[in-house]
């Protein structure tokens, strides 16, 4: 179990240990302590944080949790925790040390296993350790940071000043690895074939003898959930597919060929795209269209229960990054955006969810599609959100502007496609933007749409990069879409990361 305190690096720790074999999953600093008693928990990691242990406001922990007897790590922040709870000193570093530093020890600590002597690490602290508590030792030090790693061994208490779960960590998954396996013991066994065996015995054991309703869309997140839930309960899943007007081109026709000669489920295809587009009329803030359209996706699945008969369960694709992003800590994580699949349920709602995915990052997703046994046609398509190119449409959502975006979009994939690069990146779409701007198209002026084109690689969408497209894949892309898409006659590249930005624009 890892407590976030705020740290921009949390998820990445998740990921790391995660990586070895080992689930892990990320719980708020004021998590439930019985969490400690339901769950099979080998040890705990404190994240970092942007706070200091004496601010007013700082996340602070019951120091109960470190006398459960397991073993704790305190990384950065986490570190400080340990110190200042334990009755040690913590004080404002003279020297701030951000960047790289060189760590050294002598130790023979079971942390520090096959890590060398020297080796360098990032730090990224404002405080430090100045007297441990008692019981505490030394294990290594920085020039700027005496006690940058510690231990008790007695009570199974660890600690860095740097963190170990980033790469300029040269032996920062080394010492993870040690945590994790050494000194928590685990066993390394988690893996997409455990993760369907568990999912499949949970979902069983839930479902009963029960009905459950599956919103299905085509892309890889709800695919993996049908064919999970199919596998788990056959003909007791229903699969319903909304074409919301708001996919991309020709895909509703698409889906609905693939799972009724790939798979063995019952589909029932609705076309909802009037009822969306009148509740988006009007709409330009983004967090206003995410929820009408979940309200509405709800309503229609409620709609259409009632003409198929007596279902409890709506099955939905939902991602641990929604989760994480979805939910406030109370301060040290904000929400950044709602999803519709977490954030947007009406209080009426009459379904029990199941989220069989919702402890997965994306890439563990596409692993257990392929486990599953789903074509990599499916599976290696790009993440698509779930309110659809409303939310790739900045201002108000209408029809026209809809089709406009889905050719200038398709355009924009094929050619991906046909240079080979596709499955170089992440994920890569067009944006409508609500700007005009002059052109000259058969020596007339024209005052036109502009698109942004959006590519970015990355693992699991909790950091991004954009993607370096060469300049004569860029040009063919935006001479196809001036002159074959009516209404747009500029294209621009979007050269910005996650963070400062995020990958979708709303």
């Amino acid at each position: 179990m890892i407590l976030d305190f705020g740290s921009q690096y949390t998820q990445l720790i998740a990921r790391r240990v995660r990586d070895m074999g080992v689930f892990s999953e990320i719980q708020p600093f004021n998590f439930d302590p019985n969490i400690i008693h339901d769950k099979n928990i080998k040890g705990i990691i404190l994240s970092g944080s942007p706070h200091s242990v004496y601010d007013s406001d700082a996340p602070i922990i019951d120091e109960e949790l470190l006398k459960y007897g397991m073993p704790v790590l305190g990384i950065c922040y986490g570190l400080q925790l340990i110190v200042h709870l334990k009755k040690g000193k913590i004080a404002g570093a003279d020297h701030k040390e951000y960047g790289l530093a060189i760590l050294r020890h002598e130790s023979s600590s079971a942390l520090l296993k096959d890590v060398p002597k020297s080796s360098k690490v990032w730090m990224s602290h404002g405080d430090k350790a100045l007297k441990l508590p008692y019981g505490f030792e030394p294990i290594a030090r920085t020039d700027n940071s005496p006690l940058a790693a510690f231990e008790n061994v007695s009570d199974r208490i660890y600690g860095l000043q740097f963190h170990p779960e980033v790469v300029h960590s040269d032996y920062g998954e080394r010492i993870l690895h040690n945590f994790v396996f050494n000194i928590c013991s685990c066993t390394g066994d988690w893996s997409p074939a455990s993760f369907i065996e568990e999912s499949i015995a949970q979902i069983r054991q839930q479902v009963g003898n029960d009905h459950v309703l599956c919103a299905l869309s085509g892309g890889v997140d709800s695919s993996v959930v049908a064919v999970l839930l199919h596998q788990a309960l056959g003909h007791q899943l229903h699969c319903i597919f909304i074409d919301t007007g708001l996919l991309r081109l020709e895909e509703a026709r698409q889906v609905e060929k693939v799972f009724t000669e790939n798979f063995d489920i019952k589909l029932t295809s609705i076309n909802g795209s009037d009822t969306f587009y009148s509740k988006l009329q009007g709409v330009n803030d983004p967090e206003v269209k995410r929820k009408r359209i979940g309200n509405a996706f709800i309503y229609m699945f409620e709609r259409e229960a009632k003409k198929m008969g007596h279902f409890k369960y709506l099955a939905q694709g939902t991602l641990y990054p929604d989760v994480i992003e979805s939910v406030s800590f109370k301060g040290p994580s904000a929400t950044i955006k709602s999803h519709h699949n977490v954030g947007g349920l009406p209080e009426t709602f009459g379904f029990e969810l199941i989220e069989p995915l919702r402890e997965l990052f994306k890439d563990e997703v596409r692993k257990v599609g392929r486990a599953l046994g789903i074509p990599d046609s499916i599976i290696d398509r790009h993440p698509f959100p779930g309110p659809g190119l409303a939310v790739r449409i900045l201002g108000e959502v209408t029809q026209e502007r809809v089709e406009k975006l889905q050719k200038a979009d398709a355009i924009y994939i094929e050619e991906l496609h046909k240079a080979s690069i596709y499955d170089e990146i992440w994920q890569a779409f067009t944006v409508l933007l609500p700007v005009q701007t002059v052109g000259v198209m058969g020596d007339k002026r024209t005052y036109e749409n502009v698109v942004a084109l959006r590519a970015v690689t990355s693992i699991d969408g909790m950091t991004a990069d954009w993607y370096h497209m060469s300049a004569d894949i860029l040009t063919k892309i935006s001479n196809r879409i001036i002159n074959e898409v009516r209404g747009i006659n500029r294209v621009v590249y979007d050269i910005s990361s996650k963070p400062p930005s995020t990958i979708e624009w709303e």
